[in-house]
């Protein structure tokens, strides 16, 4: 039977964006239950928040300095308890993100790491002696640009950051360090929190020796600093995976079908080592194959197939569209064709996450100068990189900011927010969101598309067809990925959502449809 994990879909909310409850234009937890119904609504089954946790907000929540509270901004502990009460009385789920790499530089444990070098708290991070010319110990790059080392006056020595200099790295190699961390998950988890997304699982542990990284040979100045070496020795190390076999059963070590989710951007046969050789990893090793793809039928066949045929035994796919660190894929491939990626996603094998705002097909929101927020945009700016256009507030309504806040908004609205909102779109059966709630729908009452087999069909021109089938159950999902109409013989049945509404033309798909079918038994 499967797990509500692999049947369901998760709902990320990026808490400062998703409803303010307080009018000081950030949203909190207290917001975040306020619009639960929504995801009710939707027909989500788990909410994923981004860090709540105490910081000074250098990285905006991913700079922690106490693993084991809220933040003022967001509210208090009996405000989180009160949000996990009410989700899981509405029958959802609640995931939160841990930030294992790395503390903030505020954190105690650091603070007291810095006061001298024989602090019990040294060894809790990466210290280094200076290179033989007094610079940095290797080549390493922050992935915000720029020497990845700080070097610290008091004590004569750099320490290590793969973010900011105010997100020090942690030393997973200490024992003591590691028990602290996996305390932290128990903390959340005696809570009644039922998982978390791990922040970037891949870089957790560095190489014993710190050699240089080899220079990156395809390097160009637009991609980022962080690209002009390749991440060899930085990142991926093999001794990561007992911390997270470690962590896997810690959960495993609770009821109710508790979940990890690693967030890790490598190739596909190295990220298929996170399931877990040895022992059971992660349960979710995150797969963003769709936030990377070229919008094209025969590349898309190709990714899915190569993914689907490299998963381990007993390993669960999952998909993924957007998140708060890439561009929104209405950006990518414009309106009605994320409508089709919506489809995509809700229809292939596997558990999808959805981004707050891409239920009512939100776009990048251009960020004027002045307003700009985030510190990767601010060291390195004019490169594109920038992560505040996905971040703007979630419009609810036509009201004054949107319904997100009385006060002033962290982060701009979009320009057409008065017109594309929740309000506006929920009683409108041809927007987006009402096809949203349509496939998830779809994914609850038909086994097929929660848990079935995968088979491709098509990839031929712009038309990527698949069948989910699952017992005598068929379904095929046909999606046009260009603008013009393509031929196509749907089997006989019945259309269950199609992307354009109405009922699509015999032996043909129309310019950005897709269509999901229910066969007739043969």
């Amino acid at each position: 039977m499967a797990t509500w994990w692999q049947s369901g879909a998760i709902y990320q909310v990026y808490p400062r964006s998703f409803q303010d409850s307080d009018g000081d234009g950030i949203g909190d937890l207290k917001g975040i239950e306020a619009r639960l119904d929504h995801l009710v609504a939707l027909g989500v089954d788990a909410l994923w928040i981004s860090p709540i946790f105490p910081s000074p907000m250098a990285d905006f929540g991913y700079d922690v300095a106490d693993y084991c509270d809220v933040d003022p901004r967001f509210g208090t502990l009996g405000d989180f308890d009160e949000l996990l009460a009410a989700a899981h009385a509405r029958g959802l789920k609640v995931l939160l993100d841990f930030v294992p790499n790395h503390s903030s530089s505020a954190h105690p444990w650091f603070r007291e790491s810095r006061a001298s070098r024989d602090n019990p708290k040294r060894d809790w991070y990466i210290w280094r002696d200076p290179a033989p010319d007094g610079g940095p110990p290797n080549n390493w790059i922050s992935d915000f640009g720029g020497s990845a080392w700080e070097w610290d006056a008091v004590t004569g020595q750099y320490y290590y950051h793969a973010f900011l200099k105010e997100q020090p790295d942690l030393n997973w190699r200490n024992p003591a360090l590691r028990a602290a961390m996996m305390d932290v998950l128990r903390f959340w988890f005696d809570r009644g929190v039922d998982g978390f997304r791990i922040d970037v699982l891949w870089h957790m542990v560095k190489h014993a020796q710190f050699p240089d990284n080899p220079p990156n040979p395809a390097y160009r100045p637009e991609m980022g600093g962080m690209h002009a070496v390749l991440q060899l020795h930085s990142t991926d190390q093999p001794e990561v995976h007992a911390i997270a076999a470690e962590m896997r059963r810690i959960a495993d070590g609770y009821d109710g079908d508790r979940v990890l989710i690693g967030e890790i951007y490598l190739p596909v046969e190295r990220l298929m080592h996170y399931y877990g050789r040895e022992a059971p990893e992660v349960h979710l090793p995150f797969n963003f194959q769709l936030i990377e793809a070229t919008w094209d039928a025969r590349h898309l066949a190709a990714l899915i197939d190569e993914y689907e045929r490299a998963l381990p035994p007993g390993g669960w796919p999952n998909w993924v569209l957007g998140n708060h660190d890439r561009p929104r894929i209405a950006s990518r491939v414009g309106e009605r064709q994320a409508r089709v990626a919506a489809m995509l996603l809700l229809t292939l094998r596997g558990t999808p996450t959805i981004y707050y705002g891409d239920e009512i097909g939100l776009a990048d929101v251009a960020i004027p100068r002045d307003r700009v927020q985030d510190p990767r945009e601010l060291r390195e700016p004019g490169l594109g990189l920038g992560r505040d256009p996905v971040r703007t507030p979630m419009p609810w309504n036509d009201s004054e900011h949107a319904g997100f806040t009385s006060g002033e908004p962290w982060l701009p609205l979009g320009p057409d927010w008065s017109t594309r909102n929740v309000a506006a779109q929920g009683g409108d059966e041809a927007s987006m969101l009402a096809l949203y709630r349509r496939l998830l729908h779809l994914r609850r009452k038909h086994a097929a598309l929660a848990v079935g087999d995968f088979r491709l069909i098509e990839a031929e021109g712009d038309v990527l067809a698949f069948e989910r089938r699952h017992g005598d159950e068929r379904i095929v999902v046909a999606l046009n990925l260009g603008a013009e109409p393509q031929p196509f013989a749907l089997p006989e049945g019945d259309v269950l959502a199609s992307t354009r509404g109405g009922t699509p033309k015999s032996g043909v798909l129309r310019g950005d449809e897709g269509v999901v079918f229910l066969a007739r038994p043969a």
